[in-house]
């Protein structure tokens, strides 16, 4: 065999492009190796890797000058997930010894996994938008190694192989391998991976607080809670997934490929993100930490929590700088990392979540406790979050302490079923009003024009907000949030119309001691 040719992939971004990997033998020259088609270091380090690999699974390394191309030659290729392809190239090459392949067997399947150097196939990361490309391209089946198997079946419409060693996959080609392919329930996989460890229950007293958070997720809303140290704040937080309405299999399959190119899948019956996330990053967290970048874009923190919940606690322990290019994931769904590798955007459609102190020591306004900071302590603890970061903050919720005679109460609140029940119905309302927008899915995502059509308000309800916005000097952008929020509370009361009560409940969100911010 003169020529092998073995498809495969590289990762663009949350999404794979088809790469082809051509391995030929020269019949003379000198005996060494070349790879091309823009590899980086992984990847040409990668040879003497796989020639230890062939030769320990009882195959053949060809005794002849190689070349090696990756095309097509203007992307370029990263990682060792070219190993597994390259080997059954080299293989192949010596087919006469090793046992034919069986015709057609490279052309209808796509390859890809990382080798150890006796042969094992090891996983890689990205396995998901890699099975979706093969599948695009028409490819039959895809070998993958087996801890990535069940990340891959979830791929309808091609066939998955778990592949062990490089011995294995070649005997498949063969003819003669007895790998099956992968069976999966999708959708009892799918419903088996819905679960919670945590409830909403678990949460005493607090009832001011639950509600806002209910209004929050029926409509997208992202929130801010103050409150002193131990009242619950974080606890209240990591339960917000639970009551936002259960992933469908869409979101599912676009939440697990941005997880999938990050790296975060594990393989095991665990390869795919069923329930929404939850992101909580340390306030120390770098720009490209949570926005995604580096010399090799991967996803940031704000894309890993697609369809879920971006927590931010401490906010005014991160830095400014960080906190302001959360602008623009927050307006627009997604982020966009400029490279000389290229343009990258990485979709970022969540729910912001923020909670912090009154002030450094936590104990300002505190029943029980003396605040300690002086005024200027306060002043520029406060100041370290901007104006225009707390105006894209629909709710702004006080977060008190809870008494005792609440914290020892037996009876717990509402489940998050319960909860989630008044949510999804919220949600289903806000899905038929903006059929017609599809990128408009929330009351939070309305544009000025959406927010006019939808949004209308009486003579009493014009008068309540004209005399809010001139008391509390509220922006324009405050005004369109009220009326946002103001509509998620009429669709959670299942009214057409949007009252006096509704504007009134969305303005208090946002009176949470205004001198804060001042």
């Amino acid at each position: 065999m003169a020529l092998v040719q073995i498809h495969a992939g590289a990762l663009h971004g949350v999404d794979a492009l088809p790469v082809e990997v051509e391995v030929d033998a020269a019949s003379s020259g000198n005996l060494d190796i070349k790879i091309v088609g823009l590899p980086d270091a992984a990847v040409r380090e990668s040879i003497d890797r796989v020639r230890t690999a062939i030769n320990n699974s009882g195959l053949s390394w060809p005794n002849k000058p190689i070349t090696i191309n990756l095309a097509p030659a203007d992307i370029k290729k990263e990682g060792p997930i070219y190993d597994l392809p390259i080997a059954i190239g080299m293989a192949a090459l010596n087919d006469k010894k090793n046992g034919a392949l069986k015709e057609g067997a490279l052309e209808k399947c796509a390859i890809v996994g990382e080798l150890a150097l006796d042969g094992r196939v090891r996983r890689v990361k990205g396995i998901l938008p890699l099975t979706l490309e093969a599948k695009r391209q028409g490819r039959k089946a895809i070998l993958v190694p087996a801890e990535n198997a069940a990340e891959a079946a979830i791929v309808d419409g091609i066939y998955v192989y778990a592949i062990e060693t490089i011995s294995e996959a070649y005997a498949l080609l063969r003819g003669d391998g007895n790998v099956k392919p992968e069976q999966l329930d999708r959708e009892a996989f799918f419903q088996a991976n819905q679960q919670y460890e945590i409830d909403f229950c678990d949460v005493k007293g607090q009832a001011h607080a639950k509600r806002a958070m209910e209004v929050a997720m029926a409509g997208g809303h992202n929130v801010l809670m103050l409150g002193s140290p131990g009242t619950g704040k974080s606890m209240i937080a990591k339960r917000l997934p639970t009551i936002l309405p259960m992933m469908t299999e869409a979101e599912a399959i676009e939440t697990t490929k941005i997880h999938s190119v990050a790296g975060l899948i594990h393989g095991g019956d665990s390869g795919f993100v069923a329930t929404r996330p939850f992101r909580a990053p340390h306030h120390t967290i770098s720009d490209a930490g949570l926005l995604g970048g580096s010399s090799n874009p991967s996803p940031g923190e704000v894309s890993l929590a697609h369809h879920g919940i971006l927590f931010l606690d401490e906010l005014p322990e991160f830095r400014r700088s960080t906190l302001e290019v959360l602008r623009q994931p927050l307006e627009d769904g997604y982020v966009t990392v400029s490279r000389a590798a290229g343009k990258f955007t990485f979709p970022s459609r969540f729910s912001m979540v923020c909670a912090m102190n009154p002030c450094p020591c936590g104990y300002l306004g505190d029943p029980a406790r003396e605040c300690r900071c002086s005024p200027n302590q306060i002043e520029k603890y406060r100041q370290r979050i901007s104006g225009p970061l707390l105006d894209r903050i629909d709710l702004h919720v006080d977060v008190p302490a809870v008494n005792y005679s609440e914290l020892r109460s037996d009876t717990g609140g509402e489940s998050s079923a319960v909860i989630r029940e008044r949510v999804e119905q919220a949600r289903s309302i806000q899905l038929q009003r903006f059929v017609s927008s599809p990128d408009v899915n929330t009351n939070a995502d309305m544009t000025s024009r959406l927010v006019t059509q939808h949004c209308y308000i009486g003579k009493k309800s014009e008068r309540i907000l004209e005399q809010a916005m001139d008391t509390l000097n509220f922006s324009a952008r405050a005004h369109d949030r009220i009326l946002k929020v103001s509509r998620t509370l009429a669709d959670l009361e299942g009214s057409m119309d949007v009252k006096e009560h509704h504007i009134m409940e969305a303005i208090q969100y946002r009176t949470l001691d205004r001198n804060l911010w001042v």
